[in-house]
């Protein structure tokens, strides 16, 4: 299979680097030469538009950051649905709305092009591991046809339905993400109103029952929050935004976990 790859940010790059090192004959495209410059030393090709790298590839993988982004680069005279031929498969890992992924797919279809939706978690560290989490929606034909495309750099691949499914799966993660960020701030602001130092209680529930990937992070970053924002704060708020549309499209209650995940947000926009 050869593979198209657009998107080579801190977690599309090492992934693209995944699937050229696997063997597959893979073309990059990046409005910035720089993007693709680390890939000088492999075996990688590189397409003058997202057309011309869909016209050498079997599967095109988007990896750009959201739901504007994966429109641009495939619609269009330049676009990679200009170039793909009858066949193709476009796989979205980029982090966007169901309803995008679903249009995508419609779009698509009439030309004999497949859409699979293949949110990814786990950042760089998961990569070189070879043990990123990739959630996918779509077919289940197609999702076994990129499946070692996407071994080369993921385990678990988890197919959880059709289309836009894996994206609904990552939005809840993220969500669920916000939530626990707000949730271990409040123990910790509690902790230090109650005359524990924050730093002592995050060493304390890190090595706890309570622990959690959350908590870790804040840990890290010294038990606030000021830091971690400018790094994930605005991919939050906007899966936020998602999971609080996918919510009122069903009819759902919003429940605690969106508050916790509002007050982890609240506190990324106005630091202290």
């Amino acid at each position: 299979m050869r593979v198209g790859f657009i998107g080579l940010g801190s977690q599309g790059a090492p992934m693209a680097r995944r699937i050229v090192e696997g063997g597959f004959e893979t073309t990059l495209w990046a409005r910035r030469p720089a993007s693709v410059e680390p890939f000088a030393d492999t075996a990688a090709k590189i397409a003058g538009s997202p057309a011309e790298l869909a016209a050498a590839s079997d599967l095109v993988c988007l990896c750009v950051v959201g739901d504007a982004d994966v429109k641009e680069v495939l619609d269009g005279e330049t676009g990679v649905l200009a170039g793909l031929a009858p066949g193709g498969i476009i796989a979205i890992h980029s982090t966007v709305h169901p309803d995008t992924c679903i249009a995508i797919a419609e779009q698509a279809s009439p030309q004999g092009v497949s859409v699979i939706d293949a949110p990814v978690s786990g950042g760089e560290p998961a990569v070189q591991a070879g043990t990123l989490l990739v959630m996918v929606g779509g077919d289940g034909e197609i999702v076994e046809r990129v499946r070692p495309v996407f071994a080369t750099y993921a385990d678990p691949i988890v197919h959880l339905g059709g289309v836009g499914s894996g994206q609904v799966a990552k939005i809840l993660n993220n969500l669920l993400f916000s939530a626990n960020l707000g949730a271990a701030m409040s123990a910790l602001e509690l902790g230090e109103a109650l005359g524990v130092p924050r730093q002592a209680l995050c060493e304390v529930i890190t090595r706890g029952s309570a622990t959690s990937k959350a908590l870790n992070s804040i840990a890290m970053f010294g038990g606030t929050l000021d830091n971690l924002a400018p790094i994930a704060g605005a991919l939050l708020q906007k899966d936020c935004r998602h999971a609080a549309s996918l919510a009122e499209d069903a009819s759902a209650p919003h429940g605690a976990v969106f508050d916790a995940a509002d007050a982890a947000l609240t506190l990324m926009d106005h630091p202290r």
